[in-house]
Protein backbone atom coordinates (compact mmCIF):
# COMPACT_ATOMS: atom_id res chain seq x y z
CA UNK A 1 0.00 0.00 0.00
CA UNK A 2 0.99 3.76 -0.41
CA UNK A 3 1.20 5.74 1.96
CA UNK A 4 -1.62 8.43 0.40
CA UNK A 5 -4.59 6.69 1.74
CA UNK A 6 -6.56 4.02 2.44
CA UNK A 7 -6.39 1.93 -1.06
CA UNK A 8 -4.60 4.54 -2.21
CA UNK A 9 -7.66 7.15 -2.93
CA UNK A 10 -6.57 10.76 -1.66
CA UNK A 11 -9.69 12.46 0.34
CA UNK A 12 -10.74 15.99 -1.50
CA UNK A 13 -9.83 18.88 0.96
CA UNK A 14 -11.29 22.53 1.11
CA UNK A 15 -8.48 24.59 -0.51
CA UNK A 16 -6.23 26.41 2.31
CA UNK A 17 -7.99 29.42 3.72
CA UNK A 18 -11.35 27.92 2.86
CA UNK A 19 -14.26 28.27 0.49
CA UNK A 20 -15.20 31.82 -0.25
CA UNK A 21 -18.68 32.68 1.77
CA UNK A 22 -21.85 31.67 -0.41
CA UNK A 23 -24.10 34.62 -1.13
CA UNK A 24 -27.53 33.86 0.09
CA UNK A 25 -28.85 37.32 1.02
CA UNK A 26 -31.57 39.03 -1.94
CA UNK A 27 -29.74 42.43 -2.51
CA UNK A 28 -33.04 44.28 -3.16
CA UNK A 29 -32.80 48.24 -3.23
CA UNK A 30 -35.61 50.03 -1.31
CA UNK A 31 -38.50 50.33 -3.76
CA UNK A 32 -41.71 52.88 -3.15
CA UNK A 33 -42.56 54.62 0.26
CA UNK A 34 -42.60 52.91 3.75
CA UNK A 35 -45.86 50.99 5.63
CA UNK A 36 -46.38 53.39 8.13
CA UNK A 37 -46.53 56.11 5.01
CA UNK A 38 -48.94 53.99 3.02
CA UNK A 39 -51.47 53.42 6.31
CA UNK A 40 -51.37 57.25 7.40
CA UNK A 41 -52.55 58.18 3.45
CA UNK A 42 -55.50 55.49 3.67
CA UNK A 43 -56.77 57.13 6.90
CA UNK A 44 -56.55 60.42 5.47
CA UNK A 45 -58.32 59.56 2.47
CA UNK A 46 -61.08 57.39 4.74
CA UNK A 47 -61.23 60.23 6.76
CA UNK A 48 -61.55 62.41 4.42
CA UNK A 49 -64.51 60.39 2.63
CA UNK A 50 -66.33 59.93 5.76
CA UNK A 51 -66.06 63.92 6.35
CA UNK A 52 -67.75 64.28 3.02
CA UNK A 53 -70.63 61.31 3.51
CA UNK A 54 -71.54 63.59 6.73
CA UNK A 55 -71.56 66.30 4.59
CA UNK A 56 -73.63 64.90 2.08
CA UNK A 57 -76.33 63.22 5.01
CA UNK A 58 -76.38 67.31 6.10
CA UNK A 59 -77.34 68.51 3.23
CA UNK A 60 -80.06 65.58 2.32
CA UNK A 61 -81.89 66.32 5.73
CA UNK A 62 -81.58 69.91 5.08
CA UNK A 63 -83.48 69.36 1.57
CA UNK A 64 -85.79 66.78 2.94
CA UNK A 65 -86.94 69.21 5.99
CA UNK A 66 -87.17 72.04 3.09
CA UNK A 67 -89.30 69.56 0.66
CA UNK A 68 -91.83 68.84 3.55
CA UNK A 69 -92.32 72.31 4.77
CA UNK A 70 -93.01 73.66 1.00
CA UNK A 71 -95.54 70.76 1.02
CA UNK A 72 -96.94 71.49 3.95
CA UNK A 73 -97.58 75.53 2.63
CA UNK A 74 -98.57 73.94 -0.42
CA UNK A 75 -102.03 72.43 0.94
CA UNK A 76 -104.00 75.05 1.31
CA UNK A 77 -103.28 76.16 -2.08
CA UNK A 78 -104.24 72.92 -3.80
CA UNK A 79 -106.72 72.44 -1.78
CA UNK A 80 -108.29 75.88 -2.37
CA UNK A 81 -107.74 74.76 -6.41
CA UNK A 82 -109.11 71.84 -6.21
CA UNK A 83 -112.53 73.09 -4.31
CA UNK A 84 -112.69 75.73 -7.65
CA UNK A 85 -112.07 72.59 -10.10
CA UNK A 86 -115.12 70.98 -8.28
CA UNK A 87 -117.38 73.87 -7.74
CA UNK A 88 -116.86 74.70 -11.50
CA UNK A 89 -117.37 71.15 -12.60
CA UNK A 90 -120.56 70.93 -10.06
CA UNK A 91 -121.86 74.10 -12.26
CA UNK A 92 -120.95 72.68 -15.30
CA UNK A 93 -122.58 69.24 -14.80
CA UNK A 94 -126.03 71.83 -13.15
CA UNK A 95 -126.01 73.98 -16.68
CA UNK A 96 -125.86 70.90 -18.99
CA UNK A 97 -128.89 69.02 -16.71
CA UNK A 98 -130.63 72.14 -17.31
CA UNK A 99 -130.20 71.98 -21.21
CA UNK A 100 -131.09 68.49 -20.76
CA UNK A 101 -134.01 68.24 -19.19
CA UNK A 102 -135.51 71.56 -20.33
CA UNK A 103 -138.87 69.84 -22.11
CA UNK A 104 -139.22 67.84 -18.72
CA UNK A 105 -142.01 70.37 -17.24
CA UNK A 106 -141.65 69.79 -12.83
CA UNK A 107 -138.05 68.94 -12.60
CA UNK A 108 -135.79 70.55 -10.38
CA UNK A 109 -132.24 70.77 -11.82
CA UNK A 110 -129.56 69.78 -9.28
CA UNK A 111 -132.43 68.25 -6.77
CA UNK A 112 -130.24 65.54 -4.73
CA UNK A 113 -132.15 62.18 -5.46
CA UNK A 114 -131.80 61.27 -2.16
CA UNK A 115 -134.82 62.52 0.74
CA UNK A 116 -131.76 63.47 3.03
CA UNK A 117 -130.72 67.31 4.06
CA UNK A 118 -127.25 65.71 4.20
CA UNK A 119 -124.71 66.60 1.27
CA UNK A 120 -123.97 63.32 -0.92
CA UNK A 121 -121.05 64.77 -3.16
CA UNK A 122 -121.91 63.32 -6.49
CA UNK A 123 -120.20 59.94 -7.41
CA UNK A 124 -120.16 60.32 -11.53
CA UNK A 125 -117.54 62.51 -12.76
CA UNK A 126 -118.47 63.91 -15.70
CA UNK A 127 -115.12 65.05 -17.78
Amino acid sequence: MSGSGFHGFRQDMPPPGGYEAIKYKRNLPVRGVGGAVVFSTVAAICAFGFWRVGKGNVEKRELKREQAWSRINLVPLLLAEQDRDAYRRQQAALAREKEIMKDYPGWEAGKSTYNSSRYTPNTIVVL
